[in-house]
């Protein structure tokens, strides 16, 4: 495993981390390491505990002298397998160049020099600070908003395309000037093109369309990542994007799906990833986000529960795409078992592609805790909090959709998940439930929502189901439910899946700092989301839940605001939705066509509601039964 700090709960994410593993810091590094390599040997000095990073990322460092501290609390512990020794210590060593880890050293390097064995080269992790063009705060580098960072998954190859759209939300909190920079790896981990593209003055929508990037480039086809950097951020140091994925090219079986964001931070490990049906292939598609190669082993893959992981036995180059089959590495694993997928934090999160019959369809897995134990407190949960966490999501409508459930474990340490799935019809009345158990970490367990509801319910507009704790038969909580949802359309076997976890939905009272909002701390009586729109003939929908623990709101106010390729508002709707219903919005229903086509192919509707929290999902749909359905992102 990697020895380095990505992102926790309380402290959100390292910026640290991602200074270092930016892609132009690693063409830094390599340069700094050939310097230092003709006065070698190089004392370490880590005032800021940046060391093991460092040498996780980059371990061709020439060789060391030592690992040198201010810290007297420091001196003797274990940094990168070396003792750490007293600064003072310098002087007398056997070091030729002194490498000061850490940013922003001007007033540090006299000092350091000053101290060095006569003659050493002075070297600092500011050789590898971005250029000053890339830089919003250049007085502090190591600001999160200079390194708003997030990976795609972007193809362009065996007749499928992909798609990226998102907003310049960062002009909302008053950036200026936002500029993406932009680097597309292949499969091999080679750079296939890097460039830059300016974002609208306002919050306008961006498109990034993998057919437009391989002819801007000449490039041949292409499965890889893209590595997206926002300069010029504030408000948000994380890219949030939709992707959607679809065929091209009359290709034989047809495809169309979506995911989203990646989440931007490695993880030990990931639930969530479905194992195969007999007549499936599921790709799990591992994408190194580092320089440093991923050695053989570094991948393995288990049955949730089983703690028999089996390793990919190959190596994944820095910054390389391998498309890994599940079945091939577990192939007495079948639906509805479950996989968990160690990365030891070599990858962001990753994403899987469910192929059946030549029909494909792209997911993510989640990030799966390990600082979380369960938590006695929730199953007393006072009353005030109503039915306390919830996991809402879509039941398509029965005469075209089969809607599946399936509970995750989302913590190292969850062994049980109390669970009962409660299912409402759109004007928000309860008409099915049912106890699912305590279930165990290895449970195989996948609920088709046919055999919950009544016969009579067909749910013509839809509806949503709800995933609550239920500690009938005992069985522990920690907050973090998660579940993944699989659509089936009846007629075409078309198929898309989602995937996310529980929240308290619209209380006035709190519980730590739950309910969440899109903004400021809880309550969370806020809803911002992005709903793109329709393109190459494929129809834009949303499904929007307005989930409640507690009594709230008889009603949403609801507004439905679209935004043209430049940010401006040119048209307006409004719903209401009820308290625990839902509704199934089409753009191009609630919107005249002449507005419609002023939005522009970077035009988006933003779901906008300051009295209460909905949540909410968005696809597409296109002849022949194809359509895709994954959460929309807020912010």
């Amino acid at each position: 495993m990697l020895e380095i700090e990505t992102f926790d709960q309380r402290r959100g994410g390292n910026v640290i981390y991602k200074a270092l593993a930016h892609p132009l810091a690693a063409e830094a590094v390599a340069k700094l390491y050939a310097r230092l390599a003709a006065h070698a040997p190089v004392a370490l000095f880590d005032p800021d505990g940046i060391a093991p990073a460092l040498l996780a990322l980059y371990p061709e460092i020439p060789p060391l002298a030592g690992i040198f501290v201010q810290d007297v609390r420091a001196i003797g512990t274990v940094r990168a397998g070396h003792s750490c020794r007293p600064l003072t210590e310098l002087p007398a060593s056997a070091a030729r160049a002194v490498l000061i880890a850490a940013f922003d050293t001007q007033r540090m390097e006299p000092r350091v020099a000053a101290e060095a064995p006569p003659g050493a080269a002075i070297a600092s992790l500011d050789a590898v600070r971005l250029p000053e063009a890339m830089l919003g705060n250049r007085r502090r580098t190591l600001d999160p908003l200079n390194y708003a960072t997030n990976y795609a998954f972007f193809r362009d190859a065996d007749g499928l395309a992909t798609r990226l759209v998102t907003a310049n939300y960062w002009a909302g909190y008053g950036a200026r000037e936002v500029r993406l920079w932009l680097c597309l790896f292949g499969d091999g981990g080679d750079v296939l093109a890097s460039w830059e593209e300016a974002a609208p003055a306002g919050p306008g929508g961006i498109v990034i369309d993998s057919r437009a990037v391989r002819a801007r480039f000449g490039l041949s086809p292409f499965r890889g990542q893209l590595f997206m950097h926002v300069i010029g951020a504030a408000g948000h140091d994380v890219i949030k994007y939709a992707l959607d994925t679809f065929s091209v090219n009359g290709r034989a079986a047809p495809v169309l799906s979506c995911t989203h964001d990646a989440n931007a931070w490695p993880a030990d490990r990931y639930a969530g990833l479905p194992a195969p049906r007999p007549d499936e292939t599921v790709l799990l598609w591992v994408q190194n986000s580092h320089a440093a190669p991923i050695p053989a082993g570094g991948i393995t893959l288990d049955r949730m529960g089983a703690e028999a992981p089996v390793a990919l036995t190959e190596p994944v180059a820095g910054y390389a795409t391998l498309a890994l089959d599940v079945g091939k590495l577990l192939p007495d694993v079948h639906w509805p078992a479950q996989i968990e997928v160690r990365t030891g934090r070599h990858v962001v999160r990753p994403r899987y592609e469910v192929v059946r019959g030549g029909r494909a369809h792209i997911a993510h897995v989640n990030v799966e805790r390990s600082d979380l134990q369960p938590d006695p407190g929730i199953r007393t949960l006072s009353n005030l909090l109503g039915r306390g966490f919830l996991l809402p999501f879509p039941v398509l409508a029965r005469r075209d959709f089969r809607t599946l459930v399936q509970p995750n474990p989302m913590a190292e340490s969850q062994e049980t998940l109390p669970l009962r799935i409660e299912v409402f019809d759109a004007a928000g009345a309860l008409i099915a439930e049912r106890f699912l158990g305590a279930l165990p970490r290895r449970h195989d367990l996948a609920v088709d929502l046919d055999t919950v509801l009544p016969d009579g319910a067909l749910l013509d507009e839809g509806g949503h189901a709800e995933l609550v704790y239920d500690f009938r038969e005992g069985g522990e909580a920690d907050g973090w439910m998660h579940a993944l949802m699989r659509y089936e359309h009846r007629v075409s076997g078309h198929a898309a899946e989602t995937s996310f976890g529980s929240h308290i939905f619209n209380t006035l009272m709190t519980w730590k700092d739950e309910p969440q909002s899109y903004g400021g701390p809880p309550p969370g009586l806020s809803t911002r989301l992005f709903l793109k729109l329709g393109e190459g003939g494929r129809r834009s929908f949303s499904v929007l839940v307005y989930p409640a623990s507690a009594v709230w709101r008889a009603r949403s106010e609801t507004a439905l605001l679209l935004h043209d390729g430049d940010g401006k508002v040119i048209a307006e709707e409004r719903i209401a939705i009820a308290c625990s219903g839902s509704a199934l919005i089409y753009p191009d229903a609630v919107f005249p066509a002449a507005a419609l086509a002023a939005a522009g192919p970077a035009g988006y509707v933003l779901v906008r509601d300051t009295t209460c929290r909905l949540f909410g999902y968005h696809g597409l749909q296109a002849d022949g039964g194809l359509f895709s359905l994954d959460h929309m992102f807020g912010f």
